[in-house]
């Protein structure tokens, strides 16, 4: 496949190409769903090839992707790429430019402790059906599901300046739920949450303790069905790893990718309240908030050494001591921003067109325990595990509802609180962060289903988050 890829190169080298790009993937991908303890879907793909060949002709990009790869699909999609290209240019109001970059050379392979794709699947399921059967209808539950996603992605890039790389991941999203029903009222636990995903195989399933909290969802589920709604018109709110990542992720990783400033994105509720003018003196969050974006770290999703055009990884501060400082970009937008490309373009397939995604985008860890900051927080609540939520195009203006919240009295944790909903503005609510817990409470929340695009991709990427506080957040629902 290496010879394949120069081969595609060497033909892309020409006087009227700028620059151009090639990519190649093989993904693996597997889906495992119990619903009320029996096997309602397995379904299995292997080694699903895709291509994609972009190139910059005149300040236009142009991009062909297929997923065949034979020598007359390749030929076509040559083709394809330079006429979309010389096409787009008598449309485009400025040409894009952006400087070169020395070549990169890199090659990762990735090996999960317990890899899905050898396991038999005799083993898989009979683990799973354990699960299912441990949740599976009874009494006040009334519907239960274990779902699993494993996936494995070899995927080759090369371009016009030299870069090559080889990478081989394995992805993994775990999740179990459960529902409570009495009385024309429902309640759900789900358990580790919506961003349960991370780097690894079917160990995951392990690390993240699905059998021992199996009797827990249930348990809770049931006992919200007559928990109380929280009474208060604000609060102060400790937000959990799971859900932080979420608020993080809707409210600070869209806001600051950099093509939505430019109207690249607006027609998929992709607007941001970001502008340029903002960079090095906006008050994004308090003094204690540093965010960056981490394509270095191999823990997370968003891992890798080569982006979808070229940038190695880097880490890049977007939020330094509260000031917005910096933004996700392409080779080109950051140029346009006087920028260094943040190394944040990627394409979920190789015949997806790379887009500014989020890679690892984290929050830095502050000092203490979870166990210390509930200690120190006189009266409020701490949140967990997402229910729904929603924010408007510009990023800005959000509410958020967990499936459960935990009061707390006097630094102690008292009772539950059922669906506890809080309500914010963007910077008002990032401004209100007092307290943020240390390293030992650091972790990757991961998701593969971070939507962008038209035709639209789904993304896998990480957010490495502690437990947070947050002070006098409305938390009223009366009408």
């Amino acid at each position: 496949m290496q010879q394949k890829i120069k081969d595609i190169i060497a033909k892309l080298q020409s006087p009227e190409v700028t620059f151009a790009d090639v990519r190649v993937s093989f993904t693996d991908f597997e889906n495992i769903t119990f619903v009320n303890g029996n096997l309602r879907n397995f379904s299995s793909s292997k080694s699903s090839p895709a291509i994609g060949i972009r190139v910059l002709i005149n300040g236009c990009f142009g991009f062909a992707g297929s997923k065949d790869l034979s020598e007359a699909s390749i030929e076509r999609l040559i083709k394809r790429a330079k006429d979309n290209a010389i096409h787009g240019a008598m449309f485009q109001k400025a040409p894009l430019s952006f400087p070169t970059l020395s070549p990169t050379f890199a090659d990762y392979q990735h090996n999960p402790e317990i890899d899905p794709f050898a396991m038999s699947k005799e083993e898989k399921l009979d683990y799973l059906q354990k699960l299912a059967q441990m949740i599976k209808p009874e009494g006040k539950i009334v519907h239960s599901y274990v779902a699993a996603e494993f996936e494995r992605q070899e995927k080759f890039y090369a371009n016009t300046e030299g870069s090559f790389s080889h990478t081989t991941v394995y992805n993994t999203l775990p999740l179990m739920n459960v529902i409570a029903s009495e009385a024309g009222q429902t309640q759900s636990r789900t358990w580790p949450g919506h961003m349960s995903a991370g780097r690894a195989g079917f160990e995951l399933f392990h690390k993240q303790n699905f059998l021992e909290n199996t009797e827990r969802i249930k348990k809770e589920a049931i006992d919200l069905l007559k928990a109380p709604v929280i009474s208060d018109t604000t609060a102060d709110i400790i937000i959990g790893g799971g859900h932080l990542a979420l608020q993080l992720h809707e409210s600070v990783g869209h806001a600051t990718e950099a093509d939505r400033i430019f109207g690249q994105e607006i027609s998929y509720a992709g607007k941001t309240f970001v502008k340029p003018s903002m960079l090095g003196i906006f008050k994004y969050g308090s003094d204690i908030l540093n965010i960056y974006s981490d394509s270095t770290d191999p823990r997370g999703l968003g891992y890798h050494p080569l982006d979808d055009e070229g940038v190695p990884g880097r880490r890049v501060d977007i939020i330094k001591d509260g000031i917005l400082v910096n933004q996700q970009t392409s080779r080109h937008i950051a140029h346009m921003l006087g920028l260094e490309p943040s190394s944040n373009m990627k394409a979920s397939f190789a015949d997806d067109i790379p887009l500014v995604r989020m890679t690892n985008l984290c929050i830095a860890p502050g000092k203490g325990s979870l166990e210390e900051l509930i200690a120190s927080t006189e009266h409020g609540y701490y949140l967990d595990f997402t229910k729904t939520w929603s924010i408007d195009d510009n990023r800005n203006n959000f509410q958020f509802t967990t499936e459960i919240g935990y009061k707390i009295e006097n630094g102690k944790i008292t009772s539950i609180v059922k669906e506890p909903t809080y309500f914010g503005i963007t910077p008002k609510f990032w401004n209100s962060c007092d307290a943020i817990c240390g390293e030992e409470e650091w972790a990757y929340h991961s998701t593969f289903h971070c939507g962008k695009g038209e035709p639209g991709q789904v993304m896998r990427l990480s957010h490495g988050v502690a437990p947070a506080r947050f002070k006098n957040i409305n938390v009223s629902v009366k009408m």
